[in-house]
């Protein structure tokens, strides 16, 4: 602000053609000069753009106390004021005010809460969503553990079946095997009883022959015996 003051001094100082020696002494006057706070203050006009209010005519009087005449100090002051509202108007655009500072604020507190109630929801939300996924996993699991314990049941049970109906099977045919066994013992049985009934018959013929065949052969001999003698 100082460097823009200076130059705009320079400038009108160089449009009046006075001394640069008197300018550069002048300005440092000014800028070394401290103006009373209740000597600025500031407008708005209707645009919004902030106007910086100075006490000219002290400014003038200063400057012309330094030997200056009345329409170089005056031409002198209104190019300084004109560099001071430019500057204070870009200081202002660069800061903002307490109001505004509390409004942004506000504003983000309240897309702060806002957006919080949002992650709350969207927690809750997909927290009821993967618990309701999960209940309807342990259904479905519940659902196939029992229908492979129905299968296991019926498969269980047909081969339960099957070996019951095949133990049956294999009951049924040993026992038939075992009357048979039983049938044909009994009929060996038989047999050899009807055999050694034979036999017993059959040695009662050759006995009952053979005593015959001694009785007639010794009647024979006594026969012949008696005609010889």
């Amino acid at each position: 602000m100082a460097a823009a003051a200076y130059a705009a001094c320079k400038r009108v100082g160089q449009q009046l053609g006075t001394n640069p020696r008197i300018n550069s002494s002048l300005f440092g006057s000014l800028v070394s000069t401290r103006f009373d706070s209740r000597s600025v203050s500031q407008l708005v006009n209707s645009n919004g753009k902030r106007v910086f209010l100075v006490d000219t005519l002290a400014l003038v009087r200063r400057l012309e106390s330094q030997g200056l005449p009345s329409k170089h100090a005056e031409a002198i002051t209104d190019a300084i004021i004109e560099v001071l509202n430019d500057s204070l108007e870009n200081v202002a655009q660069s800061f903002v005010s307490k109001a505004q500072m509390q409004k942004i604020e506000m504003t983000q507190d309240a897309n702060l809460a806002k957006f919080k109630t949002e992650v709350q929801s969207s927690q809750g939300h997909h927290f009821s969503l993967l618990q309701h996924e999960t209940e309807k996993l342990k259904g479905d699991i519940e659902k196939m553990r029992s229908e492979l314990r129905h299968e296991i049941d019926k498969v269980t049970a047909g081969q339960r079946l099957d070996l019951n109906l095949e133990r049956g099977r294999i009951r049924d045919e040993l026992s038939n095997q075992n009357q048979e066994t039983t049938n044909l013992t009994n009929k060996l049985d038989r047999e050899i009883h009807a055999l050694r009934a034979q036999l017993e018959a059959a040695k009662y013929d050759v006995i009952k022959y053979c005593i015959g065949t001694i009785v007639s052969i010794s009647a024979v001999g006594l026969a012949v015996v008696r005609i010889i003698m």
